[in-house]
């Protein structure tokens, strides 16, 4: 049996080849793949699609089925990254260590990548060697989380929040959508690939939303204690819009982190040992640096 370090890199490896074979075509619009690509293959830790094959496992399903459903939660993470980056956004210069898709291709190229990854994400669901329903299943399940009640809708709600102090209330809203729903996507797009139960997808489902919870709030840490040439993005960043760090400072964030984590990790143990990677995975989120 492989040591969960180095199925990690199975996982990663697996979703980086399925990923570089994606939009090769030498089309007159090649501008535009070559902007989708330089972002899409920028790197990063890939956790979305490991997350999917893991969960896909888990169920019985073989990881490579997954792969189509997992990338195509990292192509909308992804769009999503080139939009957050853009100056009507965020207006960040460097993402992953290098400048942003609109430093490199101008504004309007961003745009255009982030909706070509969009679109395109579902119609490479299409592509993965399942029953139609299946497919049916996972299209809804990540439109579900990626549109206007999932990650859209928390950037709406992030933005419209900058201007005022939050409850915890809201801030939990806004980052269950904005952060935890492509999360839950991924985990529960990993149950569909295996033809799973509901049993199984309520636990995925519980156990993505505590892990996206933990994850935006180390993020919020980070974004205050991290090193930027770590993280491969600037930081303080974040200082004026509603965190939980803003809410609760360091300490209590970090108790909060192991607190959900611990939530996560419960949520798998009726799968004893046969969830030992996916355990794994996330205490090593706990104490992440970048």
């Amino acid at each position: 049996m492989m040591e969960n370090k180095e199925l990690l890199s199975v996982y990663v490896r697996n979703i980086e080849d399925y990923l570089q074979a994606c939009f090769t075509e030498e089309l007159p619009q090649k501008a535009l793949y070559e902007s989708m690509r330089y972002s899409l293959l920028a790197g990063g830790k890939r956790l979305r699609p490991v997350l999917t094959q893991a969960f896909c496992a888990l169920c019985g399903g073989a990881p490579e089925t997954a792969l189509p459903l997992g990338a195509a939660v990292e192509m909308i993470h992804t769009y999503s990254l080139i939009h957050d980056d853009l100056p009507c956004m965020d207006d960040d210069d460097f993402r992953r260590g290098k400048p942003t898709n609109h430093k490199v291709f101008g504004e309007a190229l961003a745009v255009l990548a982030g909706d070509g990854l969009l679109t395109h994400a579902f119609a490479r669901i299409t592509m993965a060697k399942l029953p139609a329903e299946g497919v049916v299943a996972a299209v809804r399940t990540l439109a579900d989380c990626a549109g206007e009640d999932g990650m859209v809708g928390g950037q709406v709600l992030d933005m419209a929040a900058e201007e005022r102090q939050c409850t915890e209330e809201e801030v939990r809203a806004i980052q269950s959508r904005k952060t935890g729903a492509l999360i839950r996507a991924a985990c529960l797009m990993g149950v569909i690939a295996a033809g799973g139960d509901e049993a199984q997808m309520t636990a995925a489902g519980t156990y993505a939303d505590c892990l996206g919870l933990a994850f935006q709030i180390r993020d919020d840490i980070l974004d205050v204690v991290g090193d930027a040439a770590l993280l491969g993005k600037a930081t303080g960043t974040d200082a004026h819009k509603n965190t939980f760090v803003r809410l609760y400072g360091i300490e209590r964030c970090k108790e909060m982190v192991a607190e959900q984590t611990r939530s996560a990790i419960e949520a798998l143990a009726p799968y004893g040992a046969s969830a030992d990677f996916l355990i794994s995975l996330a205490q090593s989120l706990v104490d992440r640096e970048m």
